[in-house]
């Protein structure tokens, strides 16, 4: 019987309301430093990231509130469940993105955690702008619409 090939990008964690609450402007992959428990952890499937956000620690950036649970089989070398993790990024990038935060008054919000073709835990990383009510509503609107459009479309023909 022939193995069912593995996804190219193997998503653990996904941070649905992203979009909804703030307007991206741009993203980027980013690497995260992570413990071993961490990894085996993540590999089960089981992280959030809905209230999670990246920000500046002097020269770096970390992932602060991304919860990823403990690794039942690791004892007591476990790792702390909401630790401020460092994520991997080239310095011009870094530094975009702690101006972008400090002056222009943006948001680094992570996207999703996944796994890459070479098994490597990834963040995409996005930089947004936080969303009024009114534009939140506009959206809902849209999404509405374009489910309303498709499903007349299918049915007509």
């Amino acid at each position: 019987m022939a193995k069912k090939p593995e996804p190219k990008n193997r998503v653990v964690a996904d941070n649905r309301k992203a979009r909804f609450n703030y307007e991206i402007t741009d993203t980027v992959e980013a690497g995260i430093a992570l413990t071993g428990t961490e990894v085996k952890s993540l590999r089960g499937g089981k992280a959030t990231i809905g209230e999670a956000f990246a920000g500046p620690s002097g020269n770096d950036l970390l992932l602060f509130n991304a919860y990823i649970p403990e690794y039942l089989e690791a004892n007591r070398f476990n790792h702390d469940t909401k630790r401020p993790r460092r994520l991997l990024l080239h310095r011009r990038q870094i530094d975009k993105f702690i101006g972008a935060t400090q002056r222009e008054g943006y948001t680094v919000v992570p996207l999703k955690i996944y796994f890459n073709e070479r098994g490597r835990a990834k963040v995409e990383l996005g930089l947004g702008r936080g969303k009024k009510l009114h534009d939140k509503r506009e959206t809902a609107k849209e999404r509405d619409w374009q489910r309303d459009k498709a499903r007349l479309l299918r049915d007509k023909g």
